[in-house]
C-alpha cells in the first residue's frame, strides 16, 4: 500500500513543480506512516511541512497545490485531507483493497525478494564456554536466529555462525575454577579466588571429573591440570550450549574457534596487514591500533606488555576472515555491554582496507526476569542466574521465543513468567496461536455445514462482498505483511514481526466476534472463508519466521478478555 501511494504522491509533486506552484531541486523523503487516530485515515505524510520550509510558504498552501494535482486514476484511494498544519491523510477504497487481497491471495511467496542472492553473515548467541546459558543469552540467541530466518525468506545467502572465545585468559580461569573445586572434593582446603567461576555447574563438572578420571589431578602438576581442565571444561559447556540451543530452535551453520584460528596464524597475518598500512606501533611494552584515527577516543591494545592477546586482536583477525570468505555484509548480535567496542571494531575494518559500514551491529539489553510482577534474582559470576533451559523448562519454547522479540532489542525486557504460561488472551503468545486455530475450527464447521472449502470452490470469491468496517480493517493488516517484512529486514528489527501478529490477531479476533463467517449467504460465506483463511497463512508465516509453532487446535478455549 505505502508504495503505491508513494508513487501517486510523487508525480504530484512533480506535477505541482512543473507548474510553477513549488520550487523543486531534489524530492524530499515521503515517509508514510499510519496516524495516531483511525479516522484519519490509513497513512499520513508530512512532506506538506517539510516543502514549506524549503519553499518558505504556508505548509497548507503547499498541501492544497499537491492535492490538486494528485491524480488517482486507478481509483486507490476513497479519501485525502489536509489537516492540521498541513499533514495529508490518505484512505484507501474499498475496491483498491479488493484488489490487492486478490494479489496477495494468488502469490505463492508472501515474503518479498529482497535479497536476491547476497552474501550475508549472522553472528549471533556467541558465549563464552565458561557458564550455561542464561536468560539473557537467550534473548540474544533467539533475536539473531530470527533476524537470519527474515533474510534468508527475504532472498539472501545467510550463514549463521557462532564464535567460540575458546582461548586466553576466561578458559585458563575456568580451568583454576574447576581444578581448586575438584581438589576441594577430596577434602583440600583451597583458596577460592573472588574473579573464579563460583557457579554450581563448576562443582557438578568438578564431581564429573572425579568420578571419570579419578585423583589423577592431585599428583599431577598444578599448570598441567589447569591446562587440561580448562580444555575439559570449555568443551563440555560448549557441548551444553549446543544442546540448550538445538532445543531452542536455534542452529548455526558453523562454530569458528578463537583457538584455531589463532593456531592457523591468522591473528599474525592481519597484524602484518596492519603494519603494512602503519596502523600498529608499540609503546610501554604493549603493540597499539591506531584507532584514534577512525573516530576512536584513544588507540586500542592488541597485545598486552605482558605478550598476551587481547580480546580485539583476535576479533581483528576474526573480521578479516569473515571478509575472505565472500560475505558482502556481517552482521553482529551482542548484548548492550558490546557498545563501545562497535566504533574500534569498524575502525579494524576501515584500516584492514574495507568498507567499515559492511559490519552492522545488533546490541540487545538485558532481560529482567519477574514472577507475577516479583524479580527473580540472577548474576552469572556468583551462582544465583536463572539459566535458559530452566526458563524453557518453565514456559516453553514458544512463549520463551515470543516473550524474548516483544520489545526492540535495545530496550529493556521485563519477562513474566507467570504471564508465558497463561492459557488466556493476557498471554500474548496464545492470543496469536489461538487466532491461527481459530480459523482452523471455522473452516472444520464449514466442512460439517456441507460447506465447500477446496481451494477451486474459494477461487472465485467476490471480495467486493467483504464491506463490513472489520473486514476493510481486516483485509488492510493481512496485506500489510510483505511491508512489515521489508521494514523489519531492512531495519534489522525482528520485534516489528512480533507487533504486527497481535495487531493482527486483534483484529480478526474482532472480526470473529461481530462477523459471522458462515451465513445462509453462499457468496458472503466464499468471501469471508477466503479471507480467514488469508489471515491464518499470514500467522502461519509469520510464527514459522519467529520459530514458534502455530497449532491447529488449542489444549482449550482460552478466556477471553
Amino acid at each position: 500500500m505505502k508504495s503505491h501511494l508513494r508513487d501517486l504522491l510523487t508525480r504530484a509533486i512533480e506535477k505541482t513543480a512543473k507548474g510553477g506552484e513549488l520550487t523543486l531541486t531534489d524530492l524530499p523523503p515521503l515517509l508514510l506512516e499510519p496516524p495516531k487516530q483511525k479516522e484519519f485515515g490509513d497513512l499520513a505524510s508530512n512532506v506538506a511541512l517539510v516543502l514549506a520550509k524549503e519553499q518558505r510558504k504556508p505548509p497548507r498552501q503547499v498541501a492544497e497545490a499537491i492535492v490538486k494535482n494528485l491524480e488517482d486514476p486507478e481509483g486507490i484511494l476513497g479519501r485525502v485531507e489536509i489537516a492540521g498544519p498541513g499533514f495529508l491523510n490518505f484512505s484507501f477504497a474499498p475496491k483498491f483493497l479488493h484488489q490487492r487481497l486478490g494479489e496477495f491471495i494468488a502469490r505463492e511467496d508472501l515474503v518479498p525478494n529482497l535479497g536476491r542472492g547476497e552474501k550475508v553473515q549472522v553472528e549471533f548467541a556467541s558465549v563464552n564456554p565458561t557458564g550455561p546459558l542464561h536468560v539473557g543469552h537467550g534473548r540474544v540467541a533467539v533475536l539473531g536466529d530470527v533476524l537470519a530466518r527474515l533474510l534468508q525468506a527475504a532472498g539472501f545467502d545467510v550463514q549463521r555462525e557462532y564464535y567460540v572465545n575458546d582461548a586466553g585468559n576466561q578458559i585458563e580461569k575456568l580451568g583454576l575454577s574447576l581444578y581448586l573445586r575438584y581438589l576441594e572434593l577430596y577434602g583440600e582446603k583451597i583458596d577460592f579466588p573472588e574473579d573464579g567461576y563460583a557457579g554450581d555447574y563448576v562443582k557438578e563438572l568438578a564431581a564429573e571429573v572425579r568420578r571419570d578420571l579419578g585423583d589423577k589431578f592431585r599428583a599431577d602438576g598444578r599448570e598441567a591440570a589447569v591446562a587440561f581442565l580448562s580444555r575439559y571444561g570449555a568443551e563440555k559447556l560448549m557441548d551444553g550450549i549446543r544442546g540448550d540451543l538445538a532445543e531452542f530452535r536455534v542452529d548455526f551453520d558453523s562454530f569458528a574457534s578463537e583457538k584455531e584460528m589463532r593456531a592457523r596464524g591468522e591473528v599474525e597475518s592481519a597484524f602484518a596487514e596492519l603494519r603494512k598500512r602503519d596502523m600498529l606501533y608499540k609503546q610501554d611494552g604493549a603493540l597499539w591500533f591506531r584507532s584514534t584515527g577512525f573516530g576512536d577516543d584513544k588507540d586500542r591494545t592488541v597485545v598486552k606488555s605482558d605478550g598476551d592477546l587481547t580480546y580485539f586482536a583476535s576479533d581483528i583477525a576474526y573480521h578479516r576472515n569473515k571478509i575472505e570468505r565472500g560475505f558482502k555484509r556481517l552482521i553482529n548480535v551482542w548484548g548492550a555491554d558490546h557498545h563501545g567496542y562497535v566504533g574500534r571494531l569498524k575502525a579494524a575494518i576501515g584500516a584492514l582496507g574495507y568498507d567499515a559500514a559492511m559490519l552492522q551491529v545488533v546490541l540487545v539489553q538485558m532481560v529482567h526476569l519477574t514472577r507475577g510482577g516479583e524479580p527473580v534474582r540472577m548474576g552469572k559470576r556468583y551462582g544465583e542466574f536463572i539459566t535458559l533451559r530452566e526458563v524453557l523448562e518453565e514456559v516453553g519454547k514458544d512463549a520463551a521465543r515470543f516473550f524474548f522479540l516483544m520489545r526492540k532489542s535495545d530496550s529493556h525486557l521485563d519477562f513474566d513468567l507467570e504471564l508465558a504460561k497463561k492459557e488466556s488472551t493476557e498471554n500474548p503468545v496464545f492470543y496469536v496461536q489461538y487466532a491461527h486455530a481459530r480459523v482452523a475450527s471455522i473452516f472444520e464447521q464449514a466442512r460439517q455445514a456441507g460447506v465447500a472449502v477446496d481451494g477451486a470452490a474459494l477461487k472465485d470469491a467476490r471480495l467486493e462482498c467483504l464491506a463490513q468496517p472489520e473486514e476493510i480493517e481486516l483485509i488492510k493488516r493481512v496485506i500489510q505483511f510483505g511491508e512489515v517484512i521489508e521494514e523489519s529486514v531492512k531495519d534489522l528489527e525482528p520485534h516489528r514481526l512480533v507487533f504486527y501478529l497481535l495487531e493482527l490477531a486483534g483484529e480478526f479476533h474482532r472480526y470473529y466476534n461481530r462477523c459471522r463467517v458462515i451465513s445462509d449467504d453462499p457468496a458472503l460465506t466464499r468471501a469471508r472463508l477466503v479471507l480467514a483463511q488469508s489471515a491464518q497463512r499470514v500467522i502461519h508465516r509469520g510464527l514459522e519466521l519467529l520459530g514458534v509453532t502455530a497449532p491447529l487446535k488449542m489444549a482449550s478455549r482460552p478466556e477471553e478478555n
